[in-house]
């Protein structure tokens, strides 16, 4: 009879082997009669499921950028606490990240939409080590793919700017269509749209990746300019008219243009990086770039560094839509650390301010009833929070009226409440007055 030992080996010896790691190729020369890949300075790397083109590059700038544990903290949605020690590991070692940006046959996404070129990126010596994975048909695209997965098993922590809405989501469905390489598990995946939206939308307006680095990034440093760049909406068709035998030339402009991505993406997170890592915000900042950190550290629950970079925003100067906005906010957080008074103030700095007028009444109202129990000061400022309320529910569409008539209950409540507790108090003072009267007959 076979010992347990004997039994549990059998059985292992039947699970599944692993499969072989995917090693990266190396680049032959292409033939002469190879126009698109003599153009763009690529080689032909070969794996089982055939050839594609491969343009390898490195670049002294942007330079190495250590991501400080602060950085990463605030980056990722979940606290640091909840972070498997995979995924904490994984991120806090550069060596396993990789950039990603794809140049796409559409803007739309879906099952026809291919991705046919893939930049990667990684820091390298000191330096950023550019690969760009081409496909000179879509025949092409599994050996892409097959490269690309390669790469993520050496680096699984992915950098992109919107990947996490269209670039990855596109790649997880092209490869599930293959049916013969597996998605590639991420150990994690750092989106810079998210981070850049909130630290630049106010002064910015857009943040796409080109503005940053004109407008935030020192295009001086970074070593390249986009004068003569190609626009993301001619990109699919450069393509389209190549695959029917158009010209190649254009599609050099297009490596570039993905090239410059990805150099502005490694850029931009060293920014983020050294704008997160600060204790104390950078006195040289836009005021409304600091009224941006403050509201991304507020959600992600760094409050007392959010408090300092906003009360340096106002100490700045804002543009007027922003400045009661911003006090605004400094009342409330004065507010959740029991720094009644300053919030107070605050509220009376805000009532010059008719867009925040009616929030500044109702929180002085709650001040006055809750803190300082003046019933009276308490109930001038609730009548005055019900008229600018109702003046603005009749200029709000159909749609949030509800959200108004739902304040104005509690505003009644409130004011009933409050006259109550007057017409209490001045029962009893009345009759503390007939009692002093009747002591001295």
């Amino acid at each position: 009879m076979a010992t347990l030992d004997h039994k549990f080996s059998r059985l292992a010896a039947l699970k599944p082997a692993r499969p072989p790691a995917i090693r990266s190729t190396t680049l032959r020369e292409p033939c002469e009669e190879d126009t698109m890949a003599r153009l763009l300075g690529a080689g032909v790397s070969t794996n089982r499921f055939g050839e594609h083109l491969a343009v390898r590059n490195w670049f002294s700038t942007p330079e190495f950028v250590a991501p400080h544990s602060t950085c990463l903290q605030l980056l990722c949605q979940q606290g640091d606490e909840v972070i498997s020690r995979r995924t904490r590991a994984a991120l806090e070692n550069p060596e396993k990240w990789l950039f990603l940006d794809t140049e796409t046959t559409g803007l739309a996404g879906g099952t026809g939409t291919y991705a046919f070129l893939i930049g990667l990126a990684w820091w390298d010596a000191g330096g950023l080590q550019v690969e760009q994975l081409f496909m000179r048909d879509f025949a092409e695209e599994h050996s892409v793919l097959c490269q690309l997965a390669a790469r993520l098993a050496e680096r699984p922590v992915l950098v992109t700017f919107n990947g996490k809405t269209f670039d990855w989501p596109l790649l997880e469905n092209r490869f599930r269509m293959t049916r013969s390489i597996a998605v590639p598990n991420l150990a994690g995946h750092l989106d810079l749209l998210h981070p850049a939206r909130a630290f630049w939308k106010f002064r910015l307006g857009t943040v796409r990746l080109v503005d940053l680095e004109r407008e935030v990034l020192n295009p001086t440093l970074l070593g390249w300019c986009r004068q003569g760049d190609v626009s993301s909406k001619f990109i699919p068709q450069f393509y389209f008219d190549y695959l029917r035998g158009g010209p190649p030339e254009p599609l050099l402009g297009v490596a570039r243009h993905n090239q410059m991505d990805l150099r502005g993406l490694a850029a931009l997170f060293g920014k983020i990086n050294a704008l997160l890592a600060e204790t104390n915000p950078d006195e040289q900042m836009h005021g409304l770039d600091l009224f941006g950190l403050s509201k991304f550290l507020h959600r992600r629950g760094d409050k007392g560094r959010a408090q300092l970079a906003c009360a340096q925003a106002v100490d700045l100067g804002l543009p007027v839509e922003f400045h009661s906005r911003a006090q605004c906010d400094l009342a409330l957080m004065a507010k959740r650390k029991g720094e009644h008074q300053r919030a107070a103030e605050l509220w009376h700095e805000i009532l010059s301010n008719s867009g925040d007028a009616m929030h500044a009444c109702e929180q002085l109202a709650i001040h006055y009833e809750l803190r300082v129990k003046d019933y009276e000061r308490a109930l001038e400022f609730a009548h005055r929070a019900r008229k600018l309320l109702r003046a603005q529910a009749n200029q709000a569409s159909v749609f949030a009226r509800g959200g108004f008539a739902r304040r104005e209950d509690l505003s009644l409540k409130r004011i009933k409440r409050l006259e109550v507790r007057l017409t209490k108090r001045s029962g009893r003072l009345l009759e503390l007055a007939n009692t002093d009267a009747a002591g001295s007959v």
